[in-house]
């Protein structure tokens, strides 16, 4: 694709970023066939390649307006239009860097303002989401539907195991995963502990930095990225092996660490370490011995793979392979590769397009008549718990 980039943005870093992607794109037009919300909506700037062309025009100095806000906010990130895409177009990063410009340029009605404002200094902060939980808990009969299927209910302190073994790894407790889920985490530090590995959470450290840096605050999202490099680096000093994440979106988000932070003298190498020590717990699982874990009791498993377990870190088919391996029946699930509506804050600010997205899913897991439903990322486990008949469980908690 030939590009002419505006003046404002064309020798910026970001700029010449976006110029090599847009490049890249030939407008072949495959990646509509997996995109959700072009499914849903049949509107060409409801696609991948339809928002491309619409951030095309904003970086080459063309008006933008709330529409193409519009059309941009309806998309997931879910990233499938990556996975099928024979060019490599990096549509995410695109997106982020569109994103970012656009929220300078277009400006969003107050009610959305205070929507989002709220969203990332309520969510992204541990503290604060468990004292929102606790009152969303009081008066959960009085929400809508749509926020009271996603208020879990309080669930026991779980157990920890002592920190005893010579080998050593870090995990993201995140923002509202010990709230809504604490036994996700704890599970999975059981389960290492039983094959040889500690598991240490760092004081200090909290919120990956998605949740703000998605919703276009740059900075904000930056700075919760740096907080958790310099809480994780004491650890990873001392030969902690791996930053280890439950949550498959922190996980992606960890992961892209040296490349949001790359122009950043004080942070890019530090970054780039922290990247290639994220890992997936079902890529820590896949290397170790699991002959020491228990024999789960057979059941039957719809396994639901997050976007960002796909997509984003490209592990499709690995958690599947692990359950089958461990003697789980898992049940056949169509179009595995849509998204389930969840995708972040999405299923909060675009509620009508999750929910139709959200009720398509819950159909493909259960038709196969599933004991329950498992999945990768805490978004998608609260969402997903709203509507499913059967009980929602992380994968890990299951072994």
């Amino acid at each position: 694709m030939q590009t002419n980039l505006a003046d404002f943005i064309k020798d910026t870093p970001e700029g010449r970023e976006a110029d090599s992607i847009l490049r890249s794109c030939v407008h072949c037009g495959f990646c509509t066939a997996t995109c959700p919300t072009y499914q849903l909506l049949g509107d060409e700037l409801d696609g991948p390649r339809g928002r491309i062309y619409l951030l095309k025009q904003m970086l080459e100095g063309q008006e933008v307006t709330a529409k193409t806000q519009l059309h941009l906010d309806r998309c997931l990130t879910c990233r499938a239009c990556e996975t099928t895409c024979p060019s490599g177009v990096r549509y995410g990063r695109l997106a982020d860097i569109g994103r970012g410009i656009l929220e300078k340029r277009v400006r969003r009605s107050w009610l959305q303002r205070v929507q989002r404002l709220a969203l990332r200094k309520l969510m992204a902060y541990p503290q604060r989401f468990w004292l929102l939980l606790g009152l969303a808990r009081l008066v959960r009969p009085m929400l809508p539907a749509t926020l009271r299927g996603k208020i879990p209910p309080k669930s026991p302190a779980p157990s920890w195991p002592p920190e005893r073994h010579a080998r050593r790894m870090l995990i993201l407790d995140g923002c509202v995963q010990p709230s809504m889920a604490p036994s996700i985490n704890a599970a999975a530090a059981n389960v290492l502990d039983k094959l040889g590995i500690s598991v240490i959470r760092a004081e200090q450290s909290g919120c990956c930095g998605a949740l703000s840096y998605h919703l276009a605050a740059h900075d904000e999202g930056a700075a919760f990225m740096r907080r958790n490099i310099d809480a994780w680096w004491p650890h990873i000093e001392r030969g902690a092996e791996a930053v280890v994440s439950t949550a498959s979106g922190c996980g992606v988000m960890v992961k892209e660490y040296g490349d949001v932070l790359k122009h950043d003298p004080a942070y890019a190498a530090k970054a780039n370490r922290i990247s290639a020590l994220a890992k997936d717990i079902g890529e820590i699982l896949a290397e170790e011995d699991l002959s020491r874990l228990q024999k789960p009791i057979a059941r039957r498993i719809a396994f639901h793979s997050p976007c960002t377990l796909q997509n984003g870190q490209k592990l499709n088919g690995l958690v599947e392979r692990l359950l089958s391996s461990l003697g789980f029946e898992l049940t056949p699930v169509a179009q595995p590769h849509l998204c389930c509506g969840s995708a972040g804050t999405y299923s909060l600010l675009q509620s009508e397009l999750s929910q139709k997205l959200l009720v398509n899913k819950i159909q493909a897991l259960e038709k196969g008549g599933p004991e329950c439903i498992a999945t990768a990322n805490i978004g998608c486990w609260a969402h997903l718990q709203s509507k499913a008949d059967v009980p929602v469980r992380h994968w890990v908690e299951l072994l």
